[in-house]
């Protein structure tokens, strides 16, 4: 049908004011775009050491959303928040390879001693993992747990990681293994006795289903209890069911002193007869009899490495170590759990025992740390749940025994007692040169081996070791800046990219297009540890901003209100809906 002219003339006068619109909605689009921030975070004028390894170079980096968005010349764009960091370096945010901070950031999501020495990513789950937990091990938890007010209400690893996102919300991210000695505990509880072949099926399927819900891998601890009664047979028919998942195997090995190099066997073999990568946790050479000997050690992983297999480790930057005090009594003593060891301490017929065995120089059946430490002199009380035995915090054993009229070894006993268990101590059993000699190699990454803590609120009520406060700025200061033990481009690779490949947190690690928003920027002549083992509750100073997530955690050296942290789960994660 042949359209009239009204038809025609309504029409073409649509067509007219079609495209005026259009131009119109085109030109305040543009405008728009162009008064828009493009960059929710621009970092402008630092010093770049990308977490590769590769010379430092000078760039911008624009972040949007979670995402680094471009690295390059980009002071001329826009941005919701700008960062000036001439005169800075601009790095990856810190991975901590053994944070600890499972539990503590559901005390106090800030985790401020470590966001402000540049942690953006914390690893954890040594050798007892957060979970899986039954109600039995829920009744173990409940004295730390009632004091600091959690309410332990996940009992998979999921539930837990789940809880981390959706409602503790931490300034950091996490991720975490699962623990041998946990699985263990769980399955068959702190007997010392081999697994039945039911209970080894079963810790196999908490594997499973641990890295199913996001488990980086297992995890053993076995210089403690239960872990220590796990035989290599048990580790490997664990950590096979890990590779299969992705996952790798790391372990606090069961000698660091006078067996290590079989306990370094150990580890290889369960690598080689698993087929899965493998890390040794804090690595040290300890007691006065190993001293000088770390050259040694890293030969051995060197040697084991040129054999096909991929096996590193990690360390903190002191001389003393920090662990429960219960672990200086004998392992007979700690056998069987909290209530059988009491029983044992409070039997004055078994103290006589207890104390010959505290004094045997190298016994066969467990590591002597109190003898290794040199006895009293060498264990320093550093935090405790009773706030009766608080005012001893700091001292020593030998200190605590003559003020108390006391053997220092009847102090170990009464106050593990007092405590029941929960007391911490820090303890001497390092060289500097095995120190340094370790963290020059290049299979070596960084932890600090403690949980978060905070100069305020629940968690400075306590001391404890400074390299809860200042590992990383202690390396960047001390011995990068001051004594230039090693390159700051090494460093920071050693912090970054080293242990974010080793875990297969692959969109971490590098700052690259594309990659997470995880940026640490610190003044490379300033930054420094400030925490010491008599007075450790002190932020560590240099680092100016952290960024987390794309959120800043730390603006000018202060935390901010920002707490976008996120449970970061492994390779063999398969998602669930909500």
């Amino acid at each position: 049908m042949r359209a009239g002219p009204g038809f025609r003339k309504a029409t073409t006068v649509k067509s007219l004011i079609r495209p005026a619109a259009l131009v119109l909605a085109f030109g305040v689009a543009m405008a728009a775009q162009q008064t828009a921030p493009r960059f929710d975070v621009l970092i402008t004028g630092g010093r770049i050491v990308d977490g590769t390894g590769a010379p430092w170079f000078q760039a911008d980096i624009g972040v949007v959303g979670d995402r680094i968005a471009a690295v390059g010349r980009l002071s001329d764009a826009s941005a919701r928040a700008r960062i000036d960091a001439q005169n800075l370096v601009v790095s990856p945010g810190f991975i901590d390879m053994l944070g600890q901070s499972e539990f503590n950031v559901l005390v106090d999501n800030r985790a401020a001693s470590k966001v402000l020495q540049g942690v953006t990513t914390e690893v954890t789950g040594e050798g007892s993992s957060i979970a899986p937990v039954n109600d039995r091990l829920i009744k173990e938890a409940e004295p730390s747990a009632t004091h600091f007010g959690v309410t332990i209400d996940w009992r998979t690893l999921d539930d837990y990681l789940r809880r981390l996102d959706e409602r503790t919300h931490p300034a950091l991210n996490l991720g975490t293994f699962v623990g041998a000695g946990g699985l263990r505990n769980y399955v068959i509880g702190k007997e010392d006795r081999r697994a039945t072949p039911q209970e080894l099926d079963e810790m196999k399927r908490l594997v499973a289903q641990a890295m199913e819900q996001g488990a980086l891998g297992v995890s053993s601890s076995l210089q403690y209890v239960p872990d220590r009664f796990a035989t290599t047979d048990e580790l490997v028919e664990l950590a096979s069911v890990a590779a299969r998942y992705g996952g790798i195997y790391i372990s606090h090995q069961r000698s660091e002193s006078g067996r290590i190099l079989e306990s370094l066997d150990e580890v290889f073999a369960i690598a080689e007869r698993a087929k899965i990568p493998a890390e040794v946790w804090h690595l040290k050479t300890a007691y006065k009899a190993n001293w000088g000997r770390m050259p040694e050690v890293l030969k051995r992983f060197e040697a084991a490495r040129a054999r096909g297999l991929d096996v590193t480790a990690n360390q903190y930057p002191y001389t003393r170590a920090s662990n429960g005090l219960d672990a200086c009594l004998p392992l007979w003593v700690r056998e069987g759990g909290l209530e059988k060891m009491l029983g044992r301490l409070n039997d004055r017929t078994q103290r006589d025992r207890i104390k010959k065995d505290m004094d045997e120089p190298a016994p066969s059946a467990w590591e002597n740390q109190w003898f290794g430490s040199g006895g009293g002199d060498g264990v320093m009380l550093a935090s405790v749940l009773n706030p009766d035995l608080r005012k001893y915090e700091g001292m020593t054993m030998t200190q605590i025994g003559k003020q108390l009229g006391k053997d220092p070894r009847d102090i170990v006993m009464d106050f593990v007692i007092a405590d029941r268990g929960e007391s911490s101590v820090i303890i001497s059993i390092m060289r500097e040169d095995d120190v340094q000699a370790a963290l020059k190699h290049p299979l070596v990454s960084v932890g600090t081996d403690s949980p978060a803590r905070a100069e305020d609120g629940r968690l400075s009520e306590s001391k404890g070791h400074p390299r809860a406060w200042g590992s990383f700025p202690r390396i960047l200061g001390k011995y990068v800046r001051e004594e230039r033990l090693l390159p700051l481009e090494e460093a920071i690779r050693k912090m970054t990219s080293r242990p974010a490949a080793r875990v297969h947190l692959n969109d971490r690690g590098i700052l690259r297009p594309g990659l997470a928003a995880d940026i640490t920027v610190f003044d490379p002549a300033t930054i420094h540890d400030v925490s010491t083992f008599e007075n450790p509750n002190h932020y560590s100073v240099g680092v100016k901003y952290v960024v987390v997530n794309g959120k800043v955690v730390v603006s000018d050296g202060k935390l901010t209100a920002e707490r976008p942290g996120r449970a970061l789960r492994g390779p063999g994660y398969k998602r669930r809906d909500k």
